[in-house]
C-alpha cells in the first residue's frame, strides 16, 4: 500500500498505526511531533489506535518557538 507522508510517497507492506509510521518513516523527534492525516490533526493519544490506509497523506509538523527581536 502507498501512503505520502510529508509529500514523500512510501510504500507499506501491511497497515500500521501513526506510532509505528514515526519509525518506519524516520520522524525526527518523534515525541514532540504533530500529526495530520487527511487533513485532520491525531491527538497523541490516539497515535496508537488510528490506522493508516492506503492512499492516505501524512504531514508531521514541528512547531518551534522564537521569533525575531525588532529595535
Amino acid at each position: 500500500m502507498k501512503v505520502t507522508v510529508n509529500g514523500q510517497t512510501l510504500e507499506l507492506e501491511k497497515p500500521v498505526n501513526i506510532e509505528e509510521l514515526l519509525v518506519l518513516a524516520k520522524a525526527e523527534q518523534p515525541e514532540y511531533v504533530t500529526v495530520q492525516k487527511n487533513d485532520e490533526f491525531i491527538k497523541r493519544e490516539d497515535f496508537a489506535i488510528t490506522t493508516v490506509a492506503d492512499g492516505d497523506n501524512i504531514e508531521f509538523l514541528y512547531f518551534m518557538g522564537g521569533g525575531a527581536a525588532w529595535d
